[in-house]
């Protein structure tokens, strides 16, 4: 497996950072998770850009252009021969001394690596033309998963939220939870009380024909695959609705659920161990979204 460092292809087993790396000693930068199919890298654009806005708002200087990340990304694709993928792009500051104060002249970090598919079934999805092979056929359905409710919290309209930071460790926690009781991913709820996302991705909803998520004010991400969803919703004249929503209301709810990059749309079918009433909506949304992924793609 070859993994691209600082403008170099090398071997992972080769691939080292410092110790002083800002990254591993403070959680100082950013990484994008980007479904790989067909070869080519799933709105690979939009990742790019929040990764930009968000090394703007850390003040890390990256030093590759989007174009060239893109061009990196195509090679190492290329050179691992593995067409269906999940790649992660990672930023830091860089080397620095000890103490919270960064460097003037940092040499940001920059690492690309690709992971086999996970979570999917046995049978696989692929991502392309004939290929695409569905758990249930008749969904595009390539998992469910049961859902907890955390016991951890975010902050609520932190700035932050906005960008995958290196700083997950809620998240971490969160997942580990929902491990301990036997489930497959937590939701987060902030500081006011409301629900924010899940640990690994943003949550949905219907509600009385609407497809609802939660405002990025409370603390949700604003997912790539969460406005793929909003996208898909106006093509299909969908009603969609962005609402604040507290853990109980949630319970009332069908057809919750969870949107992330690795897996796409994960149905729910339980929350907090009692069963979630499935909805049509979802199965619609899950067919034209896995229509969008076996369209041949156009590198921006």
């Amino acid at each position: 497996m070859l993994v691209f460092l600082n403008g170099q292809f090398v071997p992972a087993t080769r691939a080292v950072v410092p110790v002083n790396d800002r990254g591993f000693l403070y959680g100082d930068g950013l990484f994008e998770t980007i479904r790989v199919c067909g070869g080519r890298p799933f709105r690979l654009a939009q990742h790019l850009e929040r990764l930009m806005r968000g090394a703007d708002f850390l003040k890390i200087q990256c030093p590759f252009t989007p174009k060239k990340l893109q061009d990196f990304a195509a090679q190492l694709i290329g050179k691992n021969r593995m067409p269906e993928a999940v790649l992660r792009v990672t930023l830091t500051r860089g080397p620095g001394e000890r103490g919270y104060t960064p460097p003037k002249d940092s040499k940001p970090t920059v690492v690309m690596t690709l992971h086999p598919l996970s979570g999917a079934p046995a049978s696989g999805t692929a991502c392309a033309g004939n290929r695409l092979k569905q758990a249930m056929p008749e969904a595009g359905v390539p998992i469910r998963w049961r859902l907890i409710t955390s016991s951890y919290r975010i902050p609520a309209a932190d700035p932050l939220s906005s960008f995958k930071t290196l700083n997950k460790l809620v998240h971490v926690l969160a997942r580990r939870e929902a491990r301990d009781r036997d489930a497959d991913e937590a939701l987060l709820v902030n500081t006011n009380g409301e629900l924010a996302e899940a640990a690994s991705g943003n949550l949905f909803w219907v509600d009385e024909g609407k497809i609802c998520t939660v405002p990025t004010a409370c603390g949700a991400l604003p997912g790539i695959t969460r406005a793929v969803v909003l996208e898909i919703c106006r093509t299909l004249g969908l009603p969609t609705s962005q609402r604040v929503i507290k853990p109980r209301a949630l319970r009332k709810v069908e057809g919750i659920f969870i949107t992330q990059s690795a897996l796409g749309i994960v149905p729910v079918t339980t929350l907090d161990g009692k069963s979630v009433v499935p909805s049509l909506r979802v199965k619609q949304i899950l067919h034209a979204y896995h229509e969008m992924l076996a369209k041949p793609q156009t590198r921006h």
